[in-house]
């Protein structure tokens, strides 16, 4: 019998160790994938893996996500993220996510950067009402490249779709980015 979600979070607050495992036969693919895509190293991501697992004990409770599984990737994308950016404080370089951040710099660069321009939270729900927008085939393409980190090949597999449709897709969805960010004055 599979667990909802109001159910795992309820074992975190009685701070049972089952709420481990049954994250981890959950979620512990997404957050492998997740870690691996950004780290680019197997022993890496199996780590961070752990460490989601651990940082979701620490934060719930006092944490109670409405939305489990958003609430999961994005502690999951974190600590791979932070993990990346102890890997490569003196040089960047090589790994996918670099690459999907250079994609998405002609979006969201100008002279100054757009955190001196906007504070975060405003920028997230432009991005967010922007995804709105699109197609549910070009967002998820979108999510799965910018949010998730899948190389333009995963995505290409994920979808069945051609590597061509997947990689003009992503070039007209920043293109569509960057003039929505600017028809809303952030850039």
């Amino acid at each position: 019998m599979t667990m909802d979600d109001n159910e795992l979070i309820q074992l975190y607050f009685d701070r049972n160790e089952q709420a481990l495992g049954e994250t981890q036969r959950r979620f512990g693919g997404y957050f492998y994938t997740i870690a691996h895509n950004i780290l680019g190293c197997v022993q890496d991501a199996e780590e961070c893996v752990n460490d989601v697992l651990m940082r979701l004990w620490d934060h719930i409770p006092p944490a109670k996500p409405d939305n489990v599984y958003a609430y999961f990737i994005s502690v999951a994308r974190s600590v791979a993220n932070k993990r990346y950016k102890m890997n490569h404080t003196l040089k960047r370089g090589g790994g996918e996510t670099q690459l999907v951040l250079d994609e998405l710099f002609d979006c969201c660069s100008e002279s100054d950067s757009v955190e001196q321009q906007v504070d975060r939270d405003a920028l997230c729900e432009a991005i967010n009402t922007f995804l709105e927008t699109l197609n549910p085939e070009h967002r998820i393409i979108f999510i799965l490249r910018y949010w998730s980190v899948y190389s333009v090949e995963e995505v290409m597999e994920k979808l069945e779709i051609s590597k061509s449709k997947v990689t003009v897709t992503l070039m007209r969805t920043r293109q569509k980015l960057r003039k929505y960010l600017e028809q809303e004055g952030f850039l």
